[in-house]
């Protein structure tokens, strides 16, 4: 299936995520945590509740990323068809989640209720994307493997998890994750979290910041500090905050063409004319809130909401309550973007409309291969948590910290999974088969929140990224996007001060 970028992450990166996750579950590696595990059989209720317990969500193979050669004339329906999987997938999980009662009566409703129908429609939609590849001369893969989806366990000794025995398309069940604290998620088990009861985020999502052993991840891969020359200087644009309110659910780079392929917000800021129908042309064209005019770059990420009780204007919008994103959007206080260098050579200019996205929407139930999430708290920034939420003390902040790849494949603005044409560094910095460095975008996201009180297994006031409603608003699915519309001047001026040593914006 061609390079993974997660895979051609520094090892000593990948180990650093693994020793984070493992620490934020303290020490003792992933742990599985049943909310209901306590409850009474005897009561119908309580019944109810442990079954929903036993499948959390639905996890299905992600063939988006499966999908490393489709020609390009292929692409624009090839994508709506994946972003058709998405919509499926996400009305599957909504109908996992209102029928705990029948699931507790009969073991086999889950397997012939909701997952025999996804797999059919699953199957309907992948022949199609082999129609798509094939018209225009492509040879498209055996897909209806990947049709199957299981169910999720928040406990992987749960046998209930595999109802259905869905084929699992040889994704690698050791990453599953299933059991980063979802146990409650469905049924409105956790009461009291501002109405977000029924897909997460739960109290085993969060940790103090103050129990996080400090440099739990090693440096964010591309910078020039301790390299033996390389390219050691900056550049940073001042593009705000999003004062302008400026989202939607779309993501013209995954699901170009498809209003809500996202199935959650982002905050948009740089290119104001970013929308699942936007062109080149459009974006190129487009007003920009950077302060320098020379940058129309799109920088964008899913929006933070507070779970204490209230609502946005789009509490009943594909995107927002209807997709189980609940809760009051948070602007960050603070959105600092900077591009560095490389530790074993200079730069080289980005292209114009290169796509990178970084980190994994589905990373809950993919995996972790691409899964690139940071969360701290000011003033401890050297303690660094993956798959958690950081519960920061009085008088410090929430900060989310992406850093993207920075080789790209010389050639290509964008590949079929988005990802093969850009990489991350290897352990000595440098780019491998070919790939040049690039500038390294690095975005830092302060957000002043009142931080969540846990009392009795029972999480207030929680906060969380939007997500795909079967993700369950887990920390670890947060991913950050971004499409270079820099001007060619600006952009030579980025390079040089990079290359130079200097500290330009």
């Amino acid at each position: 299936m061609g390079r993974n970028t997660r895979k051609r992450r520094t090892p000593l990166a990948t180990k650093a995520i693994a020793a984070s996750a493992a620490l934020a579950l303290g020490g003792g590696g992933l742990i599985w945590a049943n909310f209901y595990a306590s409850a009474h059989e005897e009561n119908p209720a309580n019944q109810t509740k442990a079954a929903g317990a036993q499948i959390a969500t639905i996890q299905c193979p992600d063939v988006g990323q499966k999908l490393t050669k489709v020609p390009k004339r292929a692409r624009r329906g090839v994508d709506r068809e994946l972003a058709n999987l998405d919509k499926q997938i996400s009305e599957a999980y909504a109908r996992l989640a209102s029928t705990r009662r029948a699931q507790a009566g009969d073991p086999g409703f889950v397997n012939n209720a909701i997952l025999g129908p996804l797999k059919s429609k699953r199957t309907a939609a992948l022949d199609r994307i082999g129609i798509n590849i094939r018209r225009v001369g492509g040879k498209a893969p055996d897909l209806r493997r990947f049709a199957g989806c299981r169910g999720m366990a928040a406990n992987p000794n749960t046998n209930d998890g595999n109802a259905g025995g869905g084929q699992n398309g040889g994704q690698d069940q050791g990453q599953n994750n299933g059991g980063q604290g979802n146990g409650g998620q469905n049924n409105g088990g956790q009461a009291g979290n501002g109405g977000q009861a029924d897909n997460g985020p739960v109290a085993a999502d969060f940790i103090k910041i103050e129990d996080v052993q400090p440099n739990s991840r090693n440096l964010p891969n591309g910078l020039a500090a301790n390299g033996d020359g390389g390219s050691t200087g900056s550049f940073t644009t001042s593009c705000g905050t999003n004062e302008n309110e400026n989202r939607n659910s779309d993501n013209v780079i995954v699901a170009p063409g498809v209003s809500n392929g996202a199935k959650h917000q982002h905050d948009y800021v740089g290119n104001q004319s970013n929308n699942a129908f936007a062109s080149d042309e459009d974006l190129a064209n487009a007003q920009t809130t950077c302060q320098n005019q020379g940058d129309k770059s799109s920088y964008f990420w899913p929006v933070l909401r507070i779970q204490d009780g209230s609502q946005d204007i789009d509490q009943g919008q594909p995107g927002g309550g209807q997709d189980g994103n609940v809760g009051k959007i948070v602007e960050p206080a603070e959105a600092q973007l900077k591009f560095v260098g490389n530790r074993t050579s200079d730069v080289v200019a980005m292209p114009k409309a290169l796509r990178i996205i970084t980190g994994d929407a589905k990373a809950f139930t993919n995996g972790l291969n691409n899964a690139n999430t940071s969360w701290s708290c000011t003033g401890f920034e050297d303690r660094q948590v993956t798959d958690k939420y950081p519960i920061c003390p009085q008088g410090s902040s929430v900060v989310r910290t992406s850093n993207f790849q920075s080789c790209w494949d010389g050639q290509n603005i964008d590949s079929a999974n988005h990802r093969t044409h850009v990489d991350f560094v290897e352990a000595d910095g440098s780019c491998s088969n070919g790939f040049r460095a690039i500038p390294q975008l690095q975005v830092r996201l302060v957000y002043d929140v009142q931080a969540p009180q846990i009392n009795n297994g029972q999480v207030q006031n929680a906060f969380a990224v939007d997500s795909f409603p079967e993700q369950l608003h887990k920390p670890i699915t947060d991913h950050n996007d971004f499409i270079n519309f820099f001007d060619e001047d600006l952009m030579n001026e980025m390079v040089q001060c990079i290359n130079s040593g200097e500290d330009c914006q």
